[in-house]
């Protein structure tokens, strides 16, 4: 069966990965486009290479070498132009055509550009592709000097020369992302400066009472806050030679914020341009179904960042918007290549195929760093003296509930939001052991006790984290990204992988977000003082 892959980033990685025994077989004839030179790695920690506290061999996951002496066709520096539909062919910028019986698409999103007076935003929709396809294909935009995003190796070295220097970095976005260059710019000697039209950080997933202790923590930090200012412009400084550089940003309400480099982090996009040329289904990615397929062409499949999954039904076929969007994570679409490999290396084998993949629950989301701990899953914009809704009295798990706790002078918050006991929510920030706690007993659906308070604990100073057997059993998940648990990482370490490093390379935890390694560093210091053996605790 031939495979064909566009995309070799994380994503598409794994997935050549999971195909690896297919192609050795004879059973999957797989090549794989992608259009940047270098291996393929992990986007999440280029804020780390950007700081210098990675190397780019350190965040590589592809395995280039092992993928050829397999049998895999790598087409690396190369862009694939169009999709035949018809002809069931890719075309290459080489003119090219690659054939397949299944098309895979990991093209990975784009950062998004923002409307600024002073930066170019091109257009990406059907008109436009047709019209100008070859300059937007596959192609990232084009930015004045003094101005970058944070998605590859090329802008990491941009961020790292100001770094280097000691310069003033404007990051324009709160977001994670944005967020975590601010801080370890500023820890490696740089100014950072966040610049946001909201009333807090991290919007998406904190409450007004985290933001607000989040926001004070930045600032304790050294990272200058600007919130309630909407950028409308930038402004360049003029060469003696005629070539121009980022001075300034403007905003709505006549700030100049000045610096070195102006970091544009406003979320991302899906890329979709193949797929809009090729007449397939897009919304906020290229639309597939539960089981990753196009809605618009069965032989062609979309995993990671360009993935919008709808299940198909009669009402979701008629509507003219479709609801959710790409996860925009890494651990989800690590999860979704590994399925779909795993359904094609089935039906190049004529075996039974497994049902329906995976069903993502609500995503994880960490910032990362020093001093600084934020944990936040679900919806958790429900106040403690909210009204009881008529929902709530019909939802079978029960009325909703929340528990918050402060203690802003000190950088602590904790809201919990359950159902029937059970946790469906929360926000922790500042408080790290009570957020690895939290987030155990949201992955299994445990009920929380009675007295909430009690979990506050983990964090106090009498704590010992070697006495609590339960945050060591060995079915307890220590890497969400890939699924490793403590029984996984107390096996590597049977084997000799003693560091953090090492049980990433075995066992690819701490590999993903990199959320957890500070576990992993606790659970190998746990393992070693127990003589490698895990809690018998389940």
């Amino acid at each position: 069966m031939r495979v064909v892959l566009i995309g070799y980033g994380p994503v598409g990685s794994r997935f050549v990965d999971e195909m690896l025994q297919s192609v050795r077989d004879g059973s999957v004839e797989l090549s794989v486009i992608g259009a940047e030179t270098t291996d393929a790695y992990n986007r999440v920690l280029v804020a780390e290479l950007a700081v210098g506290r990675t190397d780019l061999e350190s965040i590589i996951v592809a395995d280039r070498a092992g993928a050829a002496a397999s049998g895999v066709r790598l087409l690396t520096g190369t862009t694939a132009s169009a999709i035949d539909t018809e002809a069931a062919e890719v075309v290459l910028d080489t003119g090219e055509r690659v054939g397949y019986d299944r098309l895979v698409l990991a093209t990975g999103a784009r950062a998004n550009i923002p409307t600024l007076d002073g930066v170019a935003k091109p257009r990406r929709d059907l008109a436009h592709l047709e019209k100008y396809g070859p300059a937007l294909v596959g192609r990232d935009d084009e930015l004045p000097t003094g101005i970058t995003v944070l998605r590859d190796v090329a802008d990491a070295e941009r961020i790292s020369r100001t770094v280097r220097a000691g310069g003033r970095i404007v990051v324009l976005g709160a977001g994670v992302l944005g967020l975590e260059l601010a801080l370890a710019a500023t820890q490696a000697g740089a100014e950072a400066c966040v610049v946001h039209h909201g009333d807090i950080p991290m919007p998406r997933n904190l409450d007004r009472g985290g933001g607000r202790v989040l926001q004070a923590a930045l600032r304790r930090a050294g990272v200058s806050v600007v919130e309630h200012s909407r950028a409308e412009a930038v402004s360049f400084h003029e060469h003696e030679n005629g070539d121009r550089s980022f001075d300034a940003l403007i905003t709505a309400d006549g700030k100049q914020i000045r610096g070195d480099l102006l970091v544009l982090s406003c979320g991302v996009g899906a890329r979709t341009e193949l797929a809009t040329l090729a007449g397939l289904r897009t919304a906020a990615g290229i639309v597939v179904d539960a089981d990753l397929r196009s809605w618009s062409d069965p032989a062609i499949s979309a995993i990671g960042d360009c993935a919008h999954v709808v299940p198909r039904t009669a009402v979701s076929a008629e509507l003219a918007v479709l609801p959710g969007a790409p996860t925009g994570l890494i651990g989800p679409g690590w999860r979704q290549a590994a399925w779909l490999a795993a359904q094609l290396r089935a039906e190049a084998s004529a075996l039974p195929v497994d049902s329906a993949a995976p069903v993502e629950r609500d995503a994880l989301v960490m910032l990362k760093a020093e001093g600084i701990d934020v944990v936040a899953v679900g919806d958790v914009a429900a106040e403690p003296w909210d009204p009881q809704y008529a929902d709530d009295l019909v939802d079978p798990r029960g009325p909703q509930r929340v528990a918050q706790w402060a203690d802003p002078e000190n950088g602590s918050y904790v809201k919990l939001v359950t159902r029937g006991g059970v946790l469906t929510a929360f926000v922790c920030v500042g408080m790290p052991r009570t957020a690895a706690e939290l987030t155990l007993l949201h992955e299994r659906g445990a009920e929380l006790p009675a007295d909430r308070s009690v979990l506050l604990r983990f964090d106090g100073p009498d704590y010992t984290p070697s006495l609590d057997s339960d945050a060591f059993a060995p079915g307890a998940t220590v890497c969400w990204c890939n699924g490793v648990t403590v029984a996984h990482i107390a096996d590597s370490a049977a084997c000799g992988n003693t560091t953090v490093d090492c049980i990433g390379k075995d066992t690819r935890a701490g590999t993903g977000c990199g959320g957890c390694k500070g576990r992993i560093a606790d659970l190998l210091v746990h393992l070693e003082a127990t003589g490698g053996a895990a809690s018998a605790t389940v």
